[in-house]
């Protein structure tokens, strides 16, 4: 008898594949975030900087002789550093050497790809010779390599 009720059902489209959910189209990331409010008066929007990116991993070779602490004495997760979410930033950035940001910030980044463009908090400093650059933190294994011009950054609250 069961069977029979869903075969009618499924033979009235009582069942549908689709979800009655609405559908949502996912945009790239951009800033500011694009809402559908009032936009806000250009004197409280958060400034933008741009900047140029790339990756390292946590190796000597890259880092200082402890590459899985940062220089705010955070602790890189050996399997998987990318989950973080951490970057480092060049001395001229860091309220230290004169800058405006400090460890624990967070920075909005876009301009990289949609999979590493989002939200990173500040752990580490660069080496001394680098200026106006960031460095996101990803594993020896991530698929990800390279070096961006022209992206932008901003500091959340």
């Amino acid at each position: 008898m069961f069977y029979v009720v869903i075969a009618l059902a499924e033979e009235i489209s009582f069942f549908t594949a689709e979800s009655p959910a609405p559908k949502v189209e996912e945009a790239p990331l951009s800033w500011p975030p694009e809402e559908e409010t009032e936009p806000l008066p250009a004197a409280e929007l958060p400034q933008t900087l741009t900047v140029s990116a790339s990756i390292y991993h946590p190796e000597p070779g890259q880092t200082d002789s402890t590459p899985f602490i940062t220089a705010d004495g955070s602790r890189i997760n050996k399997r998987d550093p990318k989950i973080h979410r951490w970057i480092a930033v060049s001395r001229d950035l860091h309220s230290r050497w004169g800058g405006e940001m400090e460890f624990g910030d967070s920075l909005w980044i876009t301009g990289i790809s949609d999979e590493l463009d989002g939200v990173y908090v500040v752990r580490d400093i660069m080496n001394k010779r680098m200026h106006r650059q960031i460095d996101i933190l990803v594993g020896k294994r991530d698929p990800i390599m390279g070096r961006w011009d022209n992206v932008q950054i901003a500091k959340l609250d």
